[in-house]
């Protein structure tokens, strides 16, 4: 079980630095401010800085994810957990906000949102499999 934990908690972590380098770096490139809806190449510089802010914002929900996995691996299990289980949950909070600003965002909900909402019920799982 803790295999599958690690994995989606890593697999969380790539979707979320993928969005930071999306939203952070490569935000006025033509193939990337078309994936987020934007309508022309004015809008992505209009909305720069707003990207550019809300990437750091996966970038360090990532951190925490993979800082959550390397404290849990190195024996740290209440630290790593608490750490862990904040970033994924704060990534699955992220994912219903998106949803709430509109039924066009469904989509990107879910890939926001699978990785970590697997995290949070493996290890859901295997606290009350463990309780038992």
């Amino acid at each position: 079980m803790e295999i599958l934990i690690t994995a989606t908690a890593v697999l969380s972590a790539a979707v979320h630095v993928l969005i930071f380098y999306w939203e952070s770096v490569a935000w006025t490139r033509p193939a990337v401010w078309k994936r987020f809806g934007l309508p022309s190449q004015q809008d992505a510089e209009t909305t720069k800085a707003l990207a550019y802010n809300q990437g750091f914002y996966n970038l360090f929900l990532a951190i925490g994810a993979l800082l959550g996995v390397i404290l849990y691996a190195a024996g740290l299990v209440g630290a790593g957990l608490a750490i862990g289980l904040f970033s994924v949950g704060s990534m699955v909070a992220a994912a219903l906000v998106l949803v709430s600003s509109g039924r066009g965002r469904v989509r990107s909900a879910l890939v926001q949102a699978t990785f970590p909402l697997l995290t949070v019920v493996l290890v859901l799982v295997r606290l009350a499999t463990s309780a038992s």
